[in-house]
């Protein structure tokens, strides 16, 4: 019978409208059934207005929009990607500093010892000498070759490594011939020694016990001056006296052995490696006695006569007066 088909929970049949098919009921609740258990819970039916029928529909993604469409999150650039960005930024601060700023030199040589060793690391200060700064007495500097004075010294060859190192500034350079000594007596200044000593500057005797080579003499075994330093231009000499081919030994080339300011890297003011010998290199107190400065000696003469001369003229004012008629 048609009734003992029906479920008890069906809803009443409507009426089918003119020309249109009447559903059975039973279908429709089975069809109503079985979706019910297929579709996962809280899950869009399939048949649902204004969904794809496709998974993508399912729940809503992050950065996915109202109407469906996908906004794709910006995922963080991977570390090896950004890897040779900052080793070239790395690479181009490390040029800028070794040019402009400090630069890394090797000790090659006995010749300032026992200040420096072989095989030390001094940093150069190169950033002064760009606002005006002129290497001072005492002070340890770097220059380049004036001129015939590494003639004698081979120059060992590189590799690639090295010198790329060196280009950046992350290595002594090795082609270079740079020498470094200590400042002695600049532009203006007399400089003599003689048999056993002691080093005079502009008449001053230099007090070198705190850096010359213990056991050797100031002088070593070459004797020289007096000599007129010129202006613009250094005295150089080694601390290891008797090891040491500074100013001395090429009096007969230009400059009688004096070194053009122009040529001066910049000074060395620190031992960066190896790390027990970490030490400043400051200016010894001998160059800073009284009256080794000329024009510092000059100036109280000066400053004397620029204040005794009123004095004098208006003495000279008065007598004149009293001796004219009135």
């Amino acid at each position: 019978m048609a009734v003992g088909a029906r479920s008890g929970t069906e809803e009443p049949e409507e009426p089918a409208g003119r020309g249109e098919t009447p559903q059975p009921a039973a279908s429709s609740v089975h069809r109503s059934r079985s979706e019910s258990q297929t579709e996962p819970q809280g899950s869009v039916p399939l048949d649902k207005p204004g969904t794809s029928g496709t998974s993508d529909t399912l729940g809503t993604a992050p950065g996915e929009e109202a109407g469906g469409s996908m906004k794709k999150a910006k995922k963080p650039r991977a570390f090896w990607k950004e890897l040779p960005i900052l080793i070239g930024i790395a690479l181009l601060l490390a040029l800028l500093i070794k040019t402009f700023l400090v630069q890394a030199f090797s000790i090659p040589s006995d010749s300032m010892q026992d200040t420096l060793q072989r095989g030390d690391r001094v940093l150069v200060d190169k950033l002064t000498p760009w606002f005006g700064s002129k290497p001072e007495r005492g002070e340890v500097v770097v220059f380049h070759d004036p001129g015939g004075w590494l003639n004698e010294t081979p120059t060992p060859e590189p590799n690639p490594v090295q010198k790329v190192l060196s280009f950046i500034g992350l290595m002594p350079s090795a082609e270079e011939k740079d020498l470094i000594k200590r400042v002695i007596a600049v532009g203006g200044d007399t400089v003599e020694c003689h048999g056993s000593g002691p080093v005079k500057v502009n008449g001053k005797a230099l007090k070198e016990d705190s850096y010359v080579f213990p056991g050797a003499t100031p002088c070593g075994d070459r004797a020289f001056g007096p000599i007129h330093v010129p202006k613009g231009r250094i005295w150089v000499m080694g601390d290891h006296r008797d090891d040491s081919l500074d100013s001395r030994y090429h009096q007969n080339l230009k400059g009688n052995g004096t070194v053009s300011e122009d040529e001066v890297v910049g000074r060395a003011f620190t031992i960066a490696w190896p790390i027990n010998r970490w030490a400043t290199l400051p200016v010894p107190d001998t160059f800073d006695q009284p009256g080794i400065n000329k024009a510092m000696a000059a100036t109280p003469a000066a400053l004397g006569l620029a204040g005794a001369l009123p004095i004098v003229m208006w003495r000279r004012r008065r007598l004149t007066a009293g001796r004219n008629p009135r």
